[in-house]
């Protein structure tokens, strides 16, 4: 996995969402999928456990990967985790 840098919006959007940065880069090194975005981003994602709010989310990150070091340009928690999981058919 190359560098990775988190952009002060992610990191903003991090804060807000309770999204801590271990969840986060565990999430780009492992994600439980990763879905090309336009040529130069990634998303990854995955079902992430929430102790404060008792339930699960879908935890998007997206990397601009051509960037050096890779820069995350955003983060968000979901519940609507089936609009975006991607099935593997």
């Amino acid at each position: 996995m190359a560098e990775i840098k988190i952009s002060k919006h992610a990191k903003e959007q991090m804060d807000e969402r309770g999204i801590s940065e271990e969840m986060l880069m565990n999430i780009i090194v492992s994600p439980q999928q990763s879905i090309p975005d336009e040529p130069e981003k990634m998303i990854y994602q995955s079902v992430e456990y929430f102790a404060e709010d008792k339930r699960e989310f879908l935890v998007r990150v997206f990397v601009n990967t051509i960037k050096q070091p890779n820069l995350v340009i955003t983060v968000y928690r979901t519940s609507k985790i089936k609009k975006y999981w991607k099935d593997e058919n």
